[in-house]
Order: structure tokens, then C-alpha cells, then sequence
């Protein structure tokens, strides 16, 4: 199958990106920074990512709630805040789609725009496969399905100056960056609805901003029409550079996101029961996590699943790496410490934000971080194991090259940035 390019291909080139095949697109691994710089700069100054290989896919009409309730774990009348109230158009819900086996299809975001209109932003090459699903299940008098793969563009700009960034490049930022909490967004990407106006670029270009992205990170990722996405990368990339905005690729965004303990799709998730794992969070448990609170595809199988695999992160104590599940080697296995074999490695990434000082994990963005904190780095990653762990144990991940010793945590880097206040990260 053809090796698809994004808008931003020629971009990448004249950059001196280092170019992959990823999910059937041509995307930047590496740019001459190199991953390190890159992954810092997302924590210290601001990077930014084309992401235009993810695929978009619309749900329109007076079922498509119906249909969102059937095949989408969240429960949309009870996702929003703490307080779990109902979906409103300009949020966002992080969720996943499951087959009748309990299995991952994809992890998703879902907007809602309108009242009877909401996208799902899935993982590349995907966008074909999740809507021929949600076609499968809807009722066709009253629901709309359709895909927009390749022919949306979009940009993530992740790390602390993101804010001040976006604000000198975006038509009245003040009114947009009011009143918006995480997984909120505001405008629209489609150049021809009425309601496009409400957010747009200095070059008068409308586009969806949403305050999401798969770092950890305070950051956004912009959403606009294929033909749009080169301009935007380009007014943002050159307003940054007083920011130290540095262009950042696959590997970056790897190790950021495994430092943020967020999984990826079809490696962490997978063809596997989605249970005892660090998501959870997506399933619409009880009060009494004694079942659901909506019927869902999959649901049957998970509530009454008493025995499954354990999914769990970890943290080295060096950068030493071992091979994980998506290597073209053999993967590591997970050994406990009487050396018996209890499970394999997922993901095994070098995560170079941080570093360990008498025991404790922190970050370079730790506010409470030791004098001279200069962080080494250490491996992390997800495992999957037939029993279950608790945070604090110690195993060992064994491949052809090497033996190292890893720590079961309940999260890898702290003091990420994410939820930080709109107010606290903004240069006003």
C-alpha cells in the first residue's frame, strides 16, 4: 500500500527531518535537534508537531448521541469534571471504541460541536476502520457518518509557552483564551459553516483550537482544512521562535507521552480485554465500581471478566532501554525476582525529563526539584503481567542484550503541566 504524505511533507524535508513510514504516512521521526532536544524543549519552552496523519470522522444527526452511547465507553451524560456532569458542545472526552469481545478497536477524542454534531479523533489509518463501525450500529433514518481522513489538517504545539505563542498569532486570543478548561475547545475547522468566524487565525484562516494533546503538557492541538495547515504551521513556527519553539517528531512525541503514562493504541491497548490497566478512568463504573452505568459494545464481557491480564507502568533507574512489543526484534519478557517469567514489555521508551535523587522521581519541571536538579533520564514504559502488581515492586525486564531492574509506578513524570491554569501559563 502507498505511502501517504501529509500537508506538511515538503516542510519536514527542507528541515532535515528524518523521515518514517508510521500508520502508512511519511512523518518526521527526528528533526537535527535530535529526540532529546526535542522531548526537553515540550517541557521547558514549547514544541510543535504535525499530526495531520490522525483521522478525523464526524457523527451528525439526531441520533448520533444514541449511537455515542452505544459504542463509545464514556458515558456522555456523566464525563465532564469531577462533578461528571453531561457532554456540552465545546468539550472533549477522552474514550475508547471496543468490540463485542471487550477488545480495543482504537482510543479516540470525542467533540462535541453541536448539539447533533460531534467529531471522533482517532489514530492514523483508523479513520476508515472506526466509521465503518459506528456505520455498523446506527440507525441510518436519523445519523450521519462521515469519514474525513486527509482532508483536515492538523498541528499540536505542546509545553509551557504554547499559550503566549498562540496568543500573537490568533484574532482577539483574550476572548479565546477565556473560559477554557482543559479538553475544551472553541472555533470551527470547516471554512464555509456560519459559526467559523468565532476563532481565526491573523492570516484569517478558522480552525477548531483545543486544549488537549498527548504529552502531558499544557498545549493545544488546531484542527483546519488540509489546504489551510501548511500557512498556520508557518505563522506559528516563526512567531515561536523568540519562544525557542523547536519542530519535533515521532520519537519526541513516544517518549513524552510515555512519560505522561498515556498509552498507544493498538501497543499498550490492544487485542486484548480493556480491564486492569491504567485507563480505566473511560469506563463508566458505579459508584461501587460494581458495574457500569450504560450499556455499551463490550461492556457484557468486561463486567463479568474475573480473569485477565494486569497492565501497569514502570520506571528504570538508568537510561538503559530493553525491546518492547512493536520491536523487530523479540520483545523483553517481565521476570519477578526469582527470575520466573510473568509477562512481556509493551512499551520501553528513554524518558530524558527526568531523573531520580535519593529515591524520588522528579521532573525538570518540578517546582520542588533539589539544587543543581539535572535530570540523566531513565527508562519507562507500560507491561503486561499475569498477576497482579502494586506500586513499589521491583521486576526485571530481560531481552537478548540486557537485564535491567524496574520499579511498578502509579505514574512516571511528575508535576506535569497539563491542568495548569490558562492564567498561570499565558505571558500577559
Amino acid at each position: 500500500m502507498e505511502t501517504k504524505k501529509t500537508p506538511l511533507y515538503d516542510w519536514h524535508l527542507t528541515h532535515g527531518a528524518n523521515m518514517v513510514d508510521f500508520g502508512r504516512y511519511n512523518m518526521p521521526l527526528w528533526y537535527p535537534a535530535g529526540a532529546k532536544n526535542e522531548h526537553l524543549a515540550v517541557l521547558t519552552k514549547a514544541g510543535i508537531f504535525d499530526t495531520s496523519h490522525m483521522a478525523a470522522v464526524m457523527i451528525s444527526g439526531p441520533g448520533a448521541f444514541e449511537l455515542l452511547q452505544l459504542c463509545f465507553t464514556r458515558n456522555l451524560n456523566a464525563c465532564i469534571g469531577k462533578k461528571k456532569t453531561p457532554i456540552v458542545p465545546g468539550r472533549a472526552v477522552y474514550g475508547v471504541y471496543l468490540d463485542k469481545y471487550g477488545n480495543l478497536i482504537d482510543d479516540t477524542i470525542v467533540y462535541q460541536i453541536s448539539s447533533n454534531r460531534y467529531m471522533t479523533v482517532v489514530n492514523a489509518g483508523m479513520g476508515g476502520e472506526v466509521a465503518r463501525h459506528l456505520i455498523s450500529c446506527m440507525n441510518p433514518k436519523n445519523t450521519e457518518v462521515i469519514d474525513l481522513t486527509d482532508r483536515i489538517g492538523k498541528i499540536d504545539i505542546q509545553g509551557p509557552a504554547s499559550g503566549s505563542i498562540l496568543k500573537k498569532v490568533l484574532k482577539n486570543p483574550d476572548n479565546i483564551f477565556e473560559n477554557m478548561p482543559y479538553f475544551s475547545f472553541k472555533g470551527d475547522f470547516d471554512q464555509e459553516t456560519n459559526t467559523n468566524k468565532t476563532l481565526q487565525f491573523i492570516d484569517d484562516t478558522s480552525a477548531l483550537l483545543s486544549r488537549t494533546g498527548y504529552t502531558g503538557e499544557f498545549g493545544f492541538e488546531i484542527f483546519t482544512s488540509a489546504d489551510k495547515v501548511a500557512g498556520i504551521w508557518e505563522i506559528i513556527f516563526e512567531s515561536g521562535k523568540e519562544f525557542g519553539i523547536t519542530p519535533c517528531g515521532l520519537a519526541a512525541r513516544d517518549s513524552l507521552r510515555t512519560g505522561a503514562t498515556l498509552p498507544l493504541s493498538r501497543q499498550d491497548i490492544g487485542q486484548w480485554p480493556f480491564i486492569n490497566n491504567p485507563w480505566t478512568f473511560v469506563l463508566p463504573f458505579n459508584s461501587g465500581q460494581t458495574g457500569f452505568t450504560k450499556e455499551f459494545i463490550g461492556s457484557k464481557i468486561l463486567e463479568y471478566m474475573d480473569k485477565a491480564d494486569y497492565t501497569y507502568p514502570f520506571a528504570g533507574y538508568d537510561l538503559r532501554k530493553v525491546s518492547a512489543s512493536n520491536a523487530k526484534i523479540d520483545a523483553a519478557d517481565v521476570l519477578d525476582l526469582k527470575d520466573n517469567k510473568i509477562g512481556m514489555v509493551l512499551t520501553c521508551v528513554t524518558e530524558m525529563g527526568i531523573g531520580r535523587t535519593n529515591g524520588r522521581i522528579y521532573s525538570i519541571s518540578s517546582p520542588d526539584k533539589p539544587d543543581g536538579f539535572n535530570p540523566e533520564g531513565l527508562c519507562c514504559g507500560f507491561i503486561k503481567v499475569k498477576s497482579k502488581l502494586a506500586a513499589g515492586e521491583i521486576v526485571n525486564l530481560k531481552d537478548k542484550r540486557r537485564k535491567i531492574e524496574v520499579m511498578i509506578v502509579d505514574s512516571i513524570r511528575p508535576d506535569r503541566t497539563a491542568l495548569r491554569p490558562l492564567t498561570e501559563m499565558i505571558r500577559r
